[in-house]
């Protein structure tokens, strides 16, 4: 295994080192590429926290190229290969789709956590390719694909790695090959869990039941989670030892005015107005950094306009829609909506696990693409989903200014729940990022202004840090309550190049 110190700074060689004296005495061994048996003993919690740029990205990558190459099996929530007594397991999570899907463009194969505690059940036909696509059985003759057909299977799983992208490569769809979804029984070795600021005391509780051996990477800057007890994060609990601090040192992220103006919040001697002068300053040498006079509708529909009010998410919302001449009684195609929930009674689990799993979870970023075939369904991009195109039965509610009930265009008795996603709250947009993001200024002032704190921080200041680092690239401190003309009407194009629709819609 290569050297650590070659790439990274003291603090995170600390924690490498730390977590491989974890390892090592669960049986992994990451010096030796030796694995041992599991042994039995107590669950371990550690936790990787910093500030963005700390290079917590950076480590549970190296983590995972390491575990993988001492030969430990790593579990997505696609499929999971036959079980062996001598095998040993990692899975890495997100609370979000989107989260997911940010650690997978760096190479990390992440999935959700729902899709960890539910394993999806194959039809024992189709798991015959999904054994001979992993390597563990014999190219299989199935009656109603083709030859050609799993070729294309195979082709797509050697460049993708993806069980259900090379099933549906080969012209199946998710109802031909998973049969149902089931709440995951036998315990993994050692889980990765990303974003685990977002955790509550619940969800630990899950992730626990699952992996004796837990590691969270987690920013303690950021807002707790909505369910949080006392306003902390789930890793504030754990002893001293068990917390891994990393500071911002790396090289990489020098001469970044977004992440210099995210650490300028740590200084207690910066107050609101001290802070603008600095995004002015910021954006006067790097165009990285914009102060902007109005909110640029073309980006909304792709990235939303982050804010603290609701009353203030439901005025761009509306505000977009009247631009882009949005009808009240049906959505344009192109439109972003955000998962509420799924409003589903006890007796359709089967059919809350299909969509949960399909990454219709509660907060996940969705690209309205049209109606579906019945009445009341719709046809759906899942942002960040690895098969994203789905068609389910939707409740759509479009909320009005001033309107305690929200208006509903179009709705299936029950199903998925959508709000529209044109802008979002901030505590929403946690665990998401953008290569742009607009963050509405008037609302932190307003936050500013009433003076309240969060777990002992300001709570502008949290705001103000979640909203600017959700930006890859831009930031745009949007300083005036206007909204631009759109140039372009809304499209659902940029998203042409997605796997084939796996239907929904003939399932009860």
């Amino acid at each position: 295994m290569s050297d650590p110190a070659l790439t990274y700074s003291p603090d995170q060689a600390h924690a490498h080192d730390r977590i491989s004296e974890m390892l090592r005495s669960t049986g992994i061994d990451l010096e030796d590429d030796l694995l041992t048996p599991p042994r039995d003993g107590k669950t371990e919690v550690m936790a990787v926290i910093g500030k963005a740029g700390s290079g917590k990205t950076l480590l549970l990558a190296q983590l995972y190229k390491a575990l993988r190459q001492a030969g430990v099996e790593i579990v997505s929530g696609d499929w999971e290969g036959k079980r062996r007594p001598d095998r040993r397991t990692l899975a890495i999570l997100a609370p979000t789709n989107k989260a997911a899907s940010v650690l997978r463009t760096r190479g990390v194969p992440a999935t959700t956590i729902h899709r960890i505690l539910y394993t999806p059940v194959y039809d024992p036909e189709y798991e015959r390719i999904a054994d001979w696509l992993a390597g563990q059985g014999e190219r299989p003759e199935i009656e109603k694909l083709s030859d050609q057909a799993l070729d294309r299977a195979h082709a797509f799983y050697q460049t993708n790695n993806s069980i259900p992208g090379a099933l549906a490569a080969a012209g199946l769809r998710g109802s031909d090959f998973i049969s149902g979804w089931k709440r995951r029984e036998e315990p993994l070795d050692v889980g990765f869990v990303d974003e685990a600021s977002m955790l509550d005391e619940k969800q630990l509780a899950d992730l626990t039941e699952i992996f004796p051996t837990l590691l969270l990477f987690g920013d303690p800057a950021q807002l707790p989670p909505v369910k949080g007890e006392g306003g902390g994060m789930v890793f504030d609990s754990l002893p001293a030892p068990a917390r891994l601090e990393l500071s911002r040192v790396h090289r990489q992220d020098a001469d970044n005015p977004i992440l210099d103006l995210a650490h300028a919040l740590a200084d207690p001697e910066v107050d609101f107005h001290t802070f603008e002068r600095l995004v002015e300053e910021a954006a006067a040498r790097d165009e990285r950094v914009v102060r902007a006079q109005r909110v640029e509708v073309d980006m909304m529909a792709r990235s939303p306009v982050l804010v603290w009010r609701n009353a203030t998410r439901i005025r761009l919302i509306n505000a977009f829609r009247a631009v882009h001449g949005a009808p009240d009684t049906a959505l344009l195609p192109g439109e972003p909506l955000i998962c509420d929930g799924l409003e589903l009674p006890l007796k359709h689990r089967k059919k809350r696990l299909d969509l949960e799993a399909r990454g219709l979870i509660k907060g996940a970023q969705v690209i309205y693409l049209g109606p579906g075939r019945k009445p009341g369904f719709s046809r759906l991009h899942v942002i960040g989903a690895e098969e994203p195109q789905i068609s389910a039965a939707s409740i759509v509610k479009i909320e009005k200014p001033g309107e305690e009930e929200p208006f509903i265009p179009f709705a299936a008795g029950m199903g998925a729940t959508f709000l529209h996603g044109a802008a979002v709250t901030i505590h929403k947009a946690q665990g998401s990022q953008w290569r742009d993001v607009q963050v509405f200024s008037p609302d932190i002032y307003a936050a500013a202004r009433m003076g309240r704190s969060e777990a002992g921080q300001p709570l502008w200041k949290r705001l103000a840090y979640v909203a600017i680092t959700r930006a890859e690239e831009r930031l745009l401190w949007v300083v005036r309550n206007r909204l631009s003309k759109p140039l372009e009407p809304l499209s659902v194009d940029d998203l042409r190049a997605a796997p084939a629709p796996l239907a929904l819609e003939n399932e009860t």
